[in-house]
């Protein structure tokens, strides 16, 4: 009976309508930065890990237990709130004052990426240690060098390993970006809390950014399971 009352009249709204725009907007493109960077800081940890020396190792497994064991939100607040104001700070010509060089978005862009990125060596590092060992031999043996048969011949078998695991945290990471809203990064979520602070809408905004970002997780799930498909080799891995 709830359902038969709710009150959308305020996406007739032009402002709501351009926050809205501008929430999805900024939520797609801190997503993707996210997924991007770190599937770059995964593959080069992975890289260091595998054939970089013992104390190289060492930092970076103490950074996979700094951002796998502390929560995202603490990590997006002393970014924030706490480096961000070390780095150095640039003039604003709008408002007539130095504001920090990184801003909400860039620090939650930098916390969200390196927090995923830690999930992510550990995912590559599982899809390098099931690929056969002969197989490393044999590309060794035809005279590949570490890095070609790293390229050539590990990345592209683990990754077909490891793809369902890394489609879980991608997902985790996109439905981890509304933490951004703690730091005042324009995001969907941050929007929505305006709306419904202004109209007293609760439920229907949040049913409604719910269905957004229902529809955001469901496109990357079937990007990824398309994907997945393509990339499966008969009788290997799954």
């Amino acid at each position: 009976m709830v359902l038969l009352n709710l009150n959308y009249t305020w996406l007739s709204d032009p402002t709501y309508q351009a926050w809205l725009k501008e929430g999805i907007f900024n939520t797609i493109a801190l997503s993707l930065i996210c997924i991007v960077m770190s599937s770059i800081i995964g593959l080069i940890g992975v890289w260091l890990q595998s054939y970089g020396k013992k104390w190289i190792n060492n930092i970076i497994q103490f950074y996979i237990q700094i951002f796998r064991n502390t929560p995202p939100l603490v990590q997006m607040f002393f970014l924030f709130f706490v480096l961000a104001n070390l780095i150095s700070k640039v003039y604003d010509p709008t408002t007539g004052v130095d504001r920090p060089l990184l801003g909400s978005f860039s620090s939650a862009a930098i916390a969200l990426s390196l927090f995923a990125g830690a999930f992510n060596i550990e995912i590559f590092r599982s899809g390098i240690e099931a690929v056969p060992k002969t197989t490393i031999e044999a590309a060794e043996s035809l005279g590949f060098s570490k890095v070609q048969c790293f390229i050539q011949i590990i990345i592209p078998l683990a990754f077909r390993i490891c793809l369902p695991a890394l489609n879980n945290n991608l997902v985790n990471l996109i439905k981890t970006t509304t933490l951004a809203s703690a730091i005042a990064t324009p995001e969907l979520l941050y929007y929505a809390g305006q709306i419904y602070s202004d109209n007293f809408a609760t439920l229907e905004v949040m049913l409604f950014i719910w269905v957004i970002y229902v529809a955001l997780v469901g496109i990357l799930v079937i990007v990824m399971h398309w994907w997945e498909s393509k990339l499966k080799i008969p009788g290997y891995g799954n």
